[in-house]
């Protein structure tokens, strides 16, 4: 199912990326843009110079960027760095009744207050029986091997969201962790054990808990018009394995 569609998008090489929210980008006719970049994370795996990229023109004629960068493509398929495309798309399949693993949601909302360490859940729902479900999101994007990895850094704020889930859990609320895995070329998940071990042992807590671990399985789409416009479309197919890397 189809639940998220770009359309429109500018094709491009990438150059660099650098300031964490810049990339410079040659165009196909040799002009030379600036993008802005969402994800201000490290990226590690998620490009190289020469990579193919997608922009989205900037839909406010004033904005001092014209353009966003919205995916990469690697030698084995295509990764979103959009880090605000995971919420979107995970919202909306909760809203159509298809977010893998959590049937039965409705009465969506996203970025609602919570929790005593003063955190927004990224969608809120009600499940069939009218109890509470808290989903929390995380743009999954690092790779190795045929793993996808989270995080790609030492995540504080990851970590507390995690607390905060299992508080709901212990409230008699339903909670969930969603790892929104924004790339075609993995097959399974896991912690980032190496990079985070403190991350990696609360998630293993949350689940012993009782909140439910999603890894996502993205299928990202692209196509072009007869004009040389590209399209991107995301879809959920179902969850990834989660196969600890020990």
């Amino acid at each position: 199912m189809l639940l998220i569609e770009k359309n429109g998008l500018i094709p491009g090489t990438l150059i660099q990326r650098y300031k964490r929210f810049l990339a410079d980008v040659r165009l196909e006719d040799g002009a030379v843009v600036t993008a802005h970049t969402t994800n201000t994370g490290s990226m590690k795996t998620c490009w190289e110079p020469g990579d193919r990229v997608l922009l989205e023109p900037a839909a406010n004629p004033e904005r001092k960027l014209k353009f966003t960068w919205l995916a990469v493509e690697r030698p084995s398929g295509w990764v979103g760095v959009e880090t605000g495309m995971p919420n979107r798309v995970v919202a909306e399949a909760a809203r159509r009744d298809a977010l893998p693993g959590l049937p039965g949601l409705h009465g969506v909302r996203t970025e609602v207050k919570y929790g005593s360490e003063r955190s927004r859940i990224d969608v809120l729902a009600l499940d069939g029986e009218g109890r509470q479900v808290f989903i929390e999101v995380k743009n999954t994007t690092l790779k190795e091997g045929a793993w996808a990895l989270f995080p790609d850094a030492v995540t504080e704020r990851g970590t507390k969201h995690l607390r905060e889930l299992q508080a709901m859990v212990r409230e008699g609320h339903r909670a969930a962790i969603a790892l929104f895995v924004h790339r075609t070329d993995v097959d399974r998940f896991d912690a980032a054990r190496e990079i985070d071990p403190g991350y990696a042992a609360e998630l293993d807590r949350a689940a012993e808990a009782g909140v439910l671990v999603l890894p996502l399985n993205v299928r990202m789409v692209t196509s072009t018009d007869a004009c040389g416009r590209w399209s991107l479309s995301w879809e959920l197919p179902g969850l990834l394995p989660w196969i600890p890397r020990r």
